[in-house]
């Protein structure tokens, strides 16, 4: 069955990887990503949700989120960080990804329908669609921020589905992320995937699923 439609992950695909974003953070902070993740952790253990997960589906705003990181990070550092300019740090550090956006624009004009679906934080919107054409390549945008589910729960590919309409099926479709999570999960529902990993890699892969 031919490919009718091309499902696109943002962070780490169209942009630079999210490890540069985390890495800046740690250098200007002290605060390294493990340090970050136990401190996740322990929320997740106390509360029964991990505060991540909570805030890419909008079930937490994003100063709550800040706000419980920093009192779990206490016990370790010896002090309460202050967590508000990690957005700024991490936004600085992400660049767009050229050779993926051009793919991605491509695909569009050789007819494809093509639909975005993010794990990302409500409050984030303006600024990661300022860093690429959204709406110029994407006729269908999916944020977890917004619907209340993320990636990899299946729901969210199917509501992808569903928007992009046409009777358009998984089978349908070619998702390229970066997380081997998400890819297992879109392969399951009966899609096409690309686990990306380099712009020229995945590139190549995508123009061999879809025949090219």
């Amino acid at each position: 069955m031919p490919i009718r439609a091309v499902i696109s992950d943002f962070g780490g695909v169209l942009t630079t990887p999210l490890l540069d974003s985390f890495s800046a953070f740690q250098d200007e902070t002290g605060i390294s990503g493990a340090t970050l993740g136990r401190a996740m952790r322990r929320i997740a253990e106390r509360d029964g949700a991990h505060p991540l997960f909570e805030l890419e589906k909008g079930n937490l705003t994003e100063p709550a989120f800040l706000a419980q990181v920093s009192e779990a990070l206490e016990p370790e550092l010896g002090h309460r960080p202050e967590m508000h300019r990690f957005k700024e740090i991490y936004f600085r550090a992400l660049k767009p990804n050229e050779p993926m956006i051009e793919q991605m624009r491509a695909l569009r004009e050789r007819g494809y329908r093509m639909a975005l679906l993010t794990n990302n934080v409500r409050e984030w919107e303006p600024y990661w669609r300022s860093m690429v054409p959204v709406d110029d390549i994407f006729e269908v945008v999916v944020d977890s921020g917004f619907v209340g589910m993320r990636k990899p729960q299946p729901e969210i590919y199917e509501l992808t589905l569903e928007r992009l309409g046409d009777g358009i099926a998984a089978a349908d479709c070619l998702f390229v992320d970066d997380l081997e999570v998400n890819i297992d999960a879109a392969r399951t529902l009966g899609m096409t995937a690309v686990h990306f990993r380099a712009s020229e890699q995945a590139i190549g892969e995508i123009e061999s699923a879809l025949g090219g």
